[in-house]
């Protein structure tokens, strides 16, 4: 005799568990804070970078302190006379680049300073502030250009 013997189906759903899903948040919020540089500077002068053929990368970021030496940029795309941005503030004396970098060289002994000079800019104003740079104690000193293109 045929015996029905039926199981019954039961209909459990496999849920996957999320208590742990605040702590994996946060976990990956606190990694992207970490590991993100947002960027500081506005460029507040004209920097058309020279070309050049052999050129080395910094690996460290950290250590480099950028100084941007071209026209001023004013309003309605004009240019003005020739300045020198260290950070977000045009320097209006020369001679407040000696005590800035001194300052900066304190903070972070190891620093490198990157010069991003526009092709258009006179020798002269460079001269001085890598004379000013001398007289901080900043002698490590990185000149930026790009690459040339060769066809």
């Amino acid at each position: 005799m045929a015996s029905s013997h039926f199981k019954k189906k039961t209909s459990t759903k496999q849920e996957i568990p999320t208590a742990s899903l605040p702590d994996i948040i946060f976990m990956l919020l606190i990694f992207f804070m970490v590991t993100t540089v947002l960027r500081e500077t506005t460029v507040q002068v004209r920097t058309m970078l020279p070309q050049a053929e052999a050129l080395t990368k910094i690996d460290q970021k950290r250590l480099v302190s950028y100084v941007y030496i071209g026209p001023q940029k004013l309003d309605g795309n004009r240019l003005g006379d020739t300045g020198v941005q260290i950070d977000d503030a045009v320097v209006e004396d020369l001679g407040n680049v000696r005590t800035i970098m001194y300052r900066k060289l304190i903070e972070q002994p190891k620093l490198i300073v990157s010069l991003k000079v526009d092709q258009t800019s006179e020798m002269g104003i460079v001269l001085d502030v890598q004379q000013e740079f001398r007289e901080a104690g900043t002698l490590r000193i990185n000149y930026s250009s790009r690459r040339e293109v060769v066809l």
